[in-house]
């Protein structure tokens, strides 16, 4: 075994669980083992990401542009005046669009204009999400898009999961080396991609609402943060 070459890949854990054989660079002519190693943690949010829209629909661009401005500037100042700082608010610019009448055997016919804004809200205190969404729809805002639920401590977790990964693919290389009777040796090469290790929860209705708050009807789940590092050993 010492002069012939051995090449493993180990896929498995958290990822598809598919074995498959890599293309070996030419002057990888040593014997060696590569692993594959994953992580996955599992954290409770403590913060959200909220992204709203207002859409206003008048028969002239300007009244519908006026109308979104407003609902907007309305709903940034409650946001302000309950301590929400403008680095946690993003806005979009107006998207203005025309709106047509379609009728049979006739040209189309303009009958008015929609202004939609997009606004994101970052929310530091998963406590005080209701109540913003509250605020957003009091002013006019009648889109709700998108609630992401995540970690203040991201980037903390996120080393935890490499650290983890790291761990994972040492412990299958020493595991199969002495299966096969060899000496694990130093390390070769470590490939690492920067990945979106990190998934957010969005927010999801508890279909048991009627019997409760309706703060406590929603259900905020886990934020997954997961990654992945490949490795390989030289054989001693």
């Amino acid at each position: 075994m010492k002069h012939s070459l051995l090449a493993v890949l180990v896929a498995g854990g958290l990822f598809s669980g598919v074995f498959a054989a890599k293309a070996i660079a030419a002057d990888v002519d040593f014997p060696h083992i590569e692993t594959m190693g994953v992580s996955q943690i599992q954290v409770e949010p403590d913060m959200a990401e909220l992204n709203v829209e207002v859409a206003v629909t008048e028969k002239e661009a300007k009244a519908a542009k006026d109308n979104s401005d407003a609902a907007v500037a309305k709903f940034i100042a409650r946001l302000t005046a309950a301590g929400i700082t403008k680095e946690q608010i993003q806005s979009a610019n107006l998207n203005l669009q025309p709106q047509y009448v379609y009728a049979q055997d006739k040209a189309p016919e303009l009958s008015g204009y929609t202004a939609s804004r997009q606004i994101t809200v970052t929310i530091r205190d998963l406590a005080r999400l209701n109540t913003i969404l509250d605020s957003a729809l009091e002013e006019g805002i009648n889109r709700v898009n998108n609630i992401a639920l995540k970690s203040s401590k991201e980037a903390e977790y996120v080393a935890k999961a490499r650290q983890a990964a790291i761990v994972d693919a040492k412990q299958k290389a020493e595991s199969l080396v002495k299966g096969f009777g060899e000496n694990l040796g130093k390390v070769w090469q470590i490939r690492y991609y920067d990945q979106r290790p990190v998934q957010p929860v969005m927010l999801r209705m508890n279909a048991k609402a009627d019997a409760m708050g309706a703060a406590e009807s929603y259900q905020y789940g886990q934020v997954t943060i997961e990654d992945r590092v490949e490795v390989v050993y030289k054989l001693k």
